[in-house]
């Protein structure tokens, strides 16, 4: 198996189809197993086809090697760089567009697992950062397409320095701002109405998001806990990112 290393590496039936068919970055060839042949792998190669992407057959060892050991369950993509849409784009004041920013998150996996909670909410539009973990070259791109199963080459993406710039413009579109934060002023997430366009902005479990953005922010809500809750007990990114998706998804149905 011969790859350009200025490319990436997707590992799985699910990531590899995803890419082909998100259309968000070029497929340039698919590896698979050649002794794995059941309805997955036939629903990709008809994906390949459908596509024009070449697919072809490899060993155990050499999918081990190009996956430096990752799980791949038989198949590897190589992949271009990840296409973004320009920041406006994600804001659509005549719809109720639910767009999110994950800031801070440290972890390509549970990034990955809160990009599935998004999309699976109905989430329109994902902010990240100029260097995230969509593409780079420690193999990140291929543990969030695994860890969210192919959602986040299936959803919009834009980039922006940070979350106040991508705040200002969607403020400037009409869209809510809502963060989370523990704040004086913080209220639980389900006394908001989130009917209208909205763009949540979640910060990491460490950090956070800065006190001084906060400010700045339409809304800030927070999930109450049960009283005897120790902090280090409270709920991770990921967790906190699906109850807060889901209950913007609740609202809208």
């Amino acid at each position: 198996m011969e790859t350009d290393p200025r490319n990436e590496l997707l590992h799985g039936v699910i990531a590899a189809e995803a890419a082909l068919q998100g259309g968000r970055r070029e497929v340039f060839r698919v590896w698979m197993d050649r002794e794995r042949d059941d309805a997955a792998t036939r629903r990709l190669r008809k994906a390949c086809k459908q596509h024009g992407v070449r697919y072809s057959p490899a060993s155990r060892p050499a999918l081990n090697d190009a996956a430096n050991g990752e799980g791949h369950g038989g198949v590897v993509a190589e992949v271009g760089p990840r296409t973004f849409v320009e920041l406006d784009n994600l804001f659509d004041p005549e719809s109720p567009c639910f767009v999110a920013m994950l800031d801070g998150v440290e972890d390509p996996f549970n990034f990955g697992q809160a990009v599935r909670a998004l999309y699976a909410a109905g989430c329109t539009g994902l902010i990240v950062r100029p260097r995230n973990w969509t593409q780079n070259d420690s193999g990140a791109a291929a543990v969030i397409a695994r860890a969210s199963a192919g959602a986040t080459e299936r959803i919009d993406m834009a980039v922006a320095d940070g979350p106040e710039p991508a705040a200002d413009a969607a403020q400037a579109r009409g869209v809510m701002v809502v963060a989370t934060g523990q704040t004086d002023d913080a209220v639980p997430y389900t006394d908001v109405d989130f009917a209208g366009p909205t763009l949540l902005m979640i910060g990491g479990e460490r950090r956070g998001l800065r006190r001084s953005f906060l400010a700045q922010c339409a809304q800030v809500v927070t999930i109450p806990y049960g009283p005897d809750v120790a902090f280090p007990a409270a709920l991770g990114t990921v967790a906190a990112t699906s109850v807060l998706a889901f209950e913007i998804a609740r609202q809208r149905t």
